[in-house]
């Protein structure tokens, strides 16, 4: 059964900091390219992050560029997106992805909230 759970959201205040994780199983976690998402209310749903299987590379969004970093540990099936300096727009629900493009592959996770407020 595939899994992808999400934890680390919460509150935060303006300029603070929260780590993301999503433990994987199930599937073959290295396998897989990784993806973070969110979706704030009344928007649709966008890329944040993403990162190889292998964890060579990464890409960004624009608009967290040099906040946010996503990393894998591939021998504890998790990915990570660790997010600094937030502000009030990262409030969202943030999702992690797993997709296998050669196969056409796709899991998700139910996501977990983060709300930045003061």
């Amino acid at each position: 059964q595939v899994q992808l759970v999400e934890s680390g959201g919460g509150l935060v205040q303006p300029g603070g900091s929260l780590r993301l994780s999503c433990a994987a199983s199930g599937f073959t976690f290295t396998s897989y390219a990784m993806r973070w998402y969110r979706q704030a209310p009344g928007n649709e749903r966008e890329l944040v992050a993403g990162i190889t299987r292998a964890g060579g590379t990464t890409n960004y969004a624009d608009s967290v560029k040099g906040r946010f970093t996503i990393s894998r540990d591939n021998a504890k099936n998790t990915v990570y997106l660790q997010m600094n300096s937030l502000k009030p727009e990262d409030t969202a629900v943030y999702y992690c992805n797993a997709y296998r493009m050669s196969y056409g592959l796709e899991f998700w996770g139910k996501g977990t909230l983060v709300t930045v407020s003061s």
